[in-house]
């Protein structure tokens, strides 16, 4: 096997060698305990359930039957766990843990918290943020996806206003072709909107997916004190299906009825199909169009409009 698909083998590799070095797998005992990886894990899950079937707990934790055996096996030496049949089928065996082992179990706990609390605390805030969400998306692209993500909209950060920009560009440049041209006008927007912030007239929201940065909105003062402008509206394309672009609108469009404006105002292209439906569901009519050549392409550009 050669090219990319190697390449990328080789860097998961090294990401695992990295991350079992970094939790102490390694180590004798987890979290400097006597206790291995695997009897750790079954501790943590009795303690989550209380009296758990044998054949369960092999499922959740991907044991083979002779391997899940000798682990409660070595646990129940220890006094740590009890295994019993079940009172009304005698083929289902049922484990729990004694009064000791739920202690070492707590004892763990604490360690573990302590553990990557120390890890945590050799990063700064914005590290940390990093990592988390980092570890979230290898999470939700190989893991188990059952409960959707939260999906929160908060005020932008520093840091967050030069995101805007950059996956503004990217996103427009990757899915339309727009050149660099785009972005240097959403760089104007960004800025215009930071040097004269005015917080009684406007707002930008950053839409944050599971603790991910996936989507944006701006509302500020539009061509006269009665109509804001909506402006800025992205979301990324594995975020899109979440409600994002509709909960940005609604929320700028309740920010302008809240601050006294009567009408919004938007300016977008014919070829932005799904923003056009977003704000076609949200109550906007299309009351101009022109065609235009910016950012590289011939585009029919319209103005939205709908009344507060």
């Amino acid at each position: 096997m050669t090219g990319p698909l190697l390449d990328r083998i080789t860097q998961v590799r090294a990401f695992n060698r990295l991350y079992t070095g970094v939790i102490g797998v390694l180590e004798e005992g987890l979290v400097g305990s006597e206790y291995s990886l695997g009897e750790a894990r079954v501790l943590y899950e009795l303690a989550q359930e209380g009296v758990t079937e044998v054949a369960e707990l092999r499922r959740r934790l991907d044991l083979d039957p002779g391997y899940a055996s000798r682990l409660l096996g070595r646990l129940e030496s220890r006094g740590l766990v009890v295994r019993e049949r079940h009172e009304s089928d005698g083929r289902r065996q049922l484990a729990r843990l004694t009064e000791a082992g739920r202690a070492e179990q707590q004892i763990l706990e604490e360690r573990t918290i302590e553990q990557i609390g120390g890890l945590l605390g050799r990063l700064s805030e914005d590290d940390q943020h990093r990592l988390v969400t980092s570890m979230r998306t290898i999470g939700h692209l190989v893991g188990a996806r059952e409960q959707p993500p939260a999906l929160v909209l908060r005020p932008p950060r520093p840091g967050d206003f030069g995101w805007v920009v950059q996956r503004n560009g990217a996103i427009y440049a990757q899915e339309y072709g727009w050149d660099a041209t785009y972005e240097a006008l959403v760089a104007r927007i960004v800025a215009d909107y930071v040097d004269h912030f005015d917080p009684a007239r406007e707002a930008a929201w950053i839409a944050e997916l599971g603790g991910e940065r996936v989507g944006c909105v701006f509302c500020v003062r539009g061509s006269d004190d009665r109509t804001a402008k909506l402006r800025l509206l992205v979301v990324e394309p594995h975020a899109r299906g979440h409600g994002v672009g509709t909960r940005l609108v609604d929320e700028c469009l309740a920010f302008a009825r809240a601050h006294g404006y009567t009408a919004m105002e938007l300016w977008t292209n014919n070829v932005l199909a799904a923003a056009r439906n977003i704000y076609r569901r949200a109550g906007f009519e299309l009351v101009d169009s022109q065609p235009h050549h910016s950012f590289g392409h011939d585009l029919v550009g319209e103005i939205w409009r709908r009344e507060l």
